[in-house]
């Protein structure tokens, strides 16, 4: 017939359903602790949540130098509430980052239940697969950061809008949680590509225009503007100028102009996924403006890149809500792939995932046993360590992925379904043996840590305040996590009024020397960093 329509599987549903869900777990959890907040997408988020567990501020909780909101708490809150539960057992950034777990379960559960509330049954499970093999999720998604409940709300908006046509009251609540979840976590955007998709929808296509559809649509803003409103007030009642400042930020920042980028991202953001959508495209040509869920895809992807062109800043990160409409057009495309389309997507992750896989098994070896000696060289020369320590669990876990992997691409048949699951089962595969293998290397490249210790070892204990010159914000921002150092920024004050001074010195910018009056006590960076450094300079009496 021309395509590898799958067989009638050998195995039961239910055996198909724990390996996603051993699958979906060891995605989530492998990479959210073990290591050192990473600028620039966990310096703002660790610092608002320590912020909320020292003050205990749960309204407008700020940064320890910000003088505006940025985004709303409910990540924040959320967040702070799993450290403080997880504090007698793990550090306090590991247990804030373990709240990802939560949100990126329910965010591959919707994402799931889309695809099979969009095509039938069994396609849901190709949608988790695709999601879990896109490039551009994986990093992003173990990140302490807003975007990832943002991301959650878009997915469970997306699935509630699938859902309306069939059981528009259930659809009620989940979209009106979407609503609230995406405002109270990231602002004006989720609420602004939801409500934009469920009003267009009726607008331009007759299959939404119904009276089902305006009763779900009108009960869920109800639904949803009693928390939205609740925090409003509360805000406003907190800080009148706090409040107009953030409002006027929103607004303000509604004037972008990133389309480009994030159309271009997509290229390698949303692989395999775009591919995939792409052939849904031309298979359903003729029926995108027919039938409803190519209607729902279609408006959601295009409100999506709108509002994200025009509100976001052009970061990788905020491109995860153009994934979900993608995504759900990639899995319904599944079952049509041609033979050759299927095979060459299918070795391509094979040959691409095992030869990440090997270079990350020789890193590790030859960090372990000196051999290759170059291979060794370079990785101390990037990751500024010279040895690893030996842990069984880490070593454990890799092995176990490694086995699973090899045995997924010997044994499976070739199929269009073994295609993407592969694929998913690949990038699991990388990710795992990266947050075993090499977390120590990337880590120490990485963390700030070191630097900020060996720089309080130089301070008298009851020193006053510090002024800073050129210190990019997360850099503060991971002093202070560190530290409890606030410094006072020259470029604000305009004045030197501590004893102390510290200067961040950037590649390719000539060194700042400040007047004879000023001593250098300190200086440092991370060790495998050649971009910056820091330097500590003391008043002279």
């Amino acid at each position: 017939q021309g395509n590898m329509s799958t067989p009638r599987a050998r195995i039961g549903d239910g055996v198909k359903t724990q390996l996603l869900l051993v699958l979906c777990a060891t995605w989530i959890f492998f990479g959210l602790i073990g290591h050192a907040p990473w600028k620039p997408l966990e310096s703002t988020s660790i610092s608002i949540v320590k912020s909320i567990l020292d003050t205990g501020n749960l309204i407008a909780p700020l940064a320890s130098d910000a003088t505006s909101l940025e985004t709303p708490p409910l990540y924040y809150l959320s967040a702070a509430a799993s450290a403080k539960l997880l504090a007698p057992f793990m550090s306090l950034h590991d247990g804030a980052r373990l709240i990802n777990a939560i949100w990126l379960s329910i965010m591959l559960l919707m994402v799931g239940m889309t695809g099979r509330e969009l095509w039938s049954r069994g396609v849901g499970r190709h949608a988790t697969f695709i999601m879990i093999g896109t490039v551009g999720l994986v990093l992003s998604a173990h990140s302490l950061s807003a975007e990832v409940a943002s991301l959650t709300s878009a997915a469970t908006g997306f699935y509630a809008l699938a859902l309306s046509k069939r059981r528009p009251w259930r659809a009620c609540g989940l979209f009106a949680a979407a609503l609230s979840v995406g405002f109270l976590s990231y602002g004006l955007l989720p609420l602004l590509i939801l409500l934009s998709t469920a009003f267009i929808l009726p607008l331009l296509f007759k299959a939404w225009r119904t009276s089902g559809f305006l009763k779900f649509f009108t009960a869920a803003i109800l639904l949803a503007s009693l928390p939205i409103a609740t925090w409003l007030l509360a805000f406003q009642q907190y800080s009148t100028s706090l409040f107009a400042d953030w409002w006027q930020m929103n607004l303000d920042g509604l004037q972008q102009h990133n389309h480009l980028y994030f159309v271009r991202i997509l290229l390698w953001y949303a692989w395999p996924a775009l591919p995939l959508a792409l052939l849904g495209l031309w298979r359903y040509r003729e029926q995108l403006l027919i039938k409803p869920k190519f209607q729902l895809m279609l408006t959601f992807f295009i409100c999506s890149l709108i509002f994200l062109s025009i509100g976001a800043d052009s970061k990788d990160i905020n491109a995860l809500p153009l994934l979900i409409p993608v995504v759900a057009l990639a899995a319904g495309s599944v079952e049509h792939l041609k033979r050759g389309t299927a095979a060459a997507l299918n070795w391509f992750g094979v040959l691409l995932f095992g030869l990440i896989g090997a270079l990350i098994w020789l890193g590790w070896l030859a960090m372990m046993t000196d051999y290759p000696a170059k291979i060794k060289e370079r990785l101390q020369f990037l990751s500024g360590t010279n040895e690893i320590d030996f842990h069984w669990l880490a070593l454990m876990a890799a092995l176990l992925i490694t086995m699973i992997w090899a045995f997924v691409c010997i044994r499976a048949k070739q199929t269009n379904k073994s295609t993407v699951t592969n694929w998913a089962v690949g990038m699991t595969f990388c990710w795992t043996l990266l947050m075993t293998l090499w977390l120590p290397l990337i880590d120490s490249a990485k963390s700030y840590q070191p630097v900020f210790s060996s720089l309080t070892k130089v301070l008298p204990k009851n020193h006053a305040c510090i002024n800073s010159l050129n210190v990019g914000q997360p850099q503060r921002l991971l002093l202070n996590y560190y530290t409890n150092i606030k410094l006072q920024q020259f470029e604000i004050t305009q004045t030197l009024s501590c004893d102390f001074y510290l200067l961040q010195d950037n590649k390719g910018v000539g060194k700042m020397q400040p007047g004879q009056e000023w001593k250098l006590i300190w200086s440092g960076r991370r060790i495998a960093d050649r971009k910056e450094g820091f330097r500590l300079f003391q008043r002279v009496n």
